[in-house]
């Protein structure tokens, strides 16, 4: 009997990596029809499916999740954060106009992991708002600023 998406979803928290691996392979081949479970995962209790959901969305490249994957830089979980971050990096050119408008949220951790998503993405346009947050008040923030701005000065 196959199983349903939202079963495999619970499966993503499964002990058993046999069986997670073969949750995430199968939602990853249900493609379209798994983006809104997986996204309504993004805000569930457990950290293992959040950091599952996240990284199966990344690696779909499904421009609908890039909202509810900087949403997720809010999670109180830094691993659920960074799995987060690298999925926006997955996204591409897509994600950069999104990112660029949380450069100025309030969290500091929301500021730093857009801007070390930024860095990695390549795009010179953000160059001046980057710029603007060596001189923020967050270590984190003002690193990532700096990381940013050195990949995109290299290119």
């Amino acid at each position: 009997m196959e199983k349903s998406i939202d079963e495999l979803i619970q499966d993503l928290k499964n002990t058993d990596d046999f069986v997670k691996e073969e949750a995430k392979g199968l939602l990853i081949l249900k493609g379209e029809e798994a983006i809104d479970s997986l996204i309504r995962a993004l805000n569930g209790r457990s950290k293992a499916i959040k950091m599952e959901a996240a990284s199966i969305l990344g690696m779909m490249k499904n421009e609908k999740a890039i909202p509810a994957l900087i949403k997720t830089l809010e999670d109180p979980s830094k691993l659920v954060r960074r799995e987060a971050s690298t999925a926006l990096t997955q996204m591409g050119d897509a994600a950069v106009e999104p990112l660029k408008e949380i450069l100025s949220s309030e969290n500091w951790r929301v500021r730093g992991a857009a801007v070390w998503v930024l860095g990695s993405l390549k795009d010179k346009s953000v160059i001046p708002e980057i710029e603007k947050l060596l001189e923020d008040e967050s270590a984190f923030v003002k690193s990532g600023a700096k990381y940013a701005l050195d990949e995109l000065n290299k290119l």
